[in-house]
């Protein structure tokens, strides 16, 4: 009976320490895909930072990011969670990151659910720093003589919650939205930045070539058979991280930075879309 009651006790104050430690962790998970451009693109995606830190003045960060040599970043929504209301220390890392290459940024569920004047003040706070962030909008992104096509989709608040703030009767979100948003996509390299994976069929019949996103921060646990749980409330989600495919549509997912998680660090997700780079072996870990 003493060893049961000591087990009860000591199994979840072990899993707490254990969930403090891997919170201050920081990895790296590295890709690499083909695409048909003149030079390889190395990109940095971060993702779901919410209220996350990373030094006084983002110092782990910065320096783990600046390391891998990015010519681009990408961070694919919820740089803020949406109870903040003051966002210049998120001013300081975009500025930060900035000084290493351009950033780009789509919006996510939580930057959705700001009030205007809030969602007003960040994207001031995104602009005067450096970053772009594209909200229905696309931008080209150039090295050399290689040019890559940048979409960010907003999508919608109700592909989150219902108009009861349920997770029931979500809106299904189909490529002829994003056409309607975004444009048709044009000739070249394509890539979208878009927070939820859901939508990965929906993605590839628009025609992105390469899907940027997060939303479900890993699956919150990650177990032997996947991520345990999306936002969504479903257990064992279909995308919770890593590559996915679609017809000739490759997704990566990050499983982000922030919120609370179990055997499931904080990553920072490295791509290298590489024109030399064998079309039979799609990526690498």
């Amino acid at each position: 009976m003493l060893i049961i009651i000591l087990v009860c006790i000591l199994v979840p104050l072990l899993l707490l320490v254990y969930m403090y430690i891997e919170s201050k962790m920081l990895i790296t998970r590295r890709y690499r895909i083909n695409a048909d451009l003149p030079d390889t693109v190395r990109a940095v995606q971060l993702s779901d930072i919410h209220k996350k830190r990373y030094g006084n003045d983002w110092e782990r960060l910065i320096a783990k990011v600046k390391a891998l040599s990015p010519d681009v970043i990408f961070i694919t929504g919820d740089l803020v969670s949406r109870t903040e209301r003051d966002y210049s220390f998120k001013g300081i890392l975009i500025k930060r990151l900035r000084e290493i290459c351009p950033v780009y940024m789509c919006r996510g569920n939580h930057e959705l659910d700001l009030p205007e004047e809030y969602m007003d003040k960040l994207r001031r706070e995104i602009k005067e720093n450096g970053g772009i962030l594209l909200e229905d909008e696309s931008s080209v992104f150039c090295k050399g003589s290689t040019r890559i096509n940048i979409y960010g989709a907003n999508l919608r608040r109700s592909v989150y919650r219902n108009s009861r703030g349920g997770f029931s009767h979500l809106y299904r979100y189909t490529a002829e939205d994003l056409e309607k948003e975004l444009g048709k996509h044009t000739d070249g390299i394509n890539i979208l930045l878009a927070h939820t994976p859901f939508f990965l069929d929906e993605y590839s019949e628009w025609g992105a070539d390469i899907v940027l996103s997060g939303h479900v921060h890993g699956g919150i646990i990650g177990t032997p058979f996947g991520g345990l749980l999306s936002p969504e409330r479903n257990f064992f989600p279909q995308y919770d991280k890593g590559m996915f495919k679609k017809n000739s549509t490759v997704m990566l997912l990050s499983a982000g930075i922030g919120k609370l998680r179990l055997f499931d660090p904080p990553e920072i997700l490295l791509l290298d879309i590489d024109p030399a780079f064998s079309r039979k072996s799609i990526f690498t870990k």
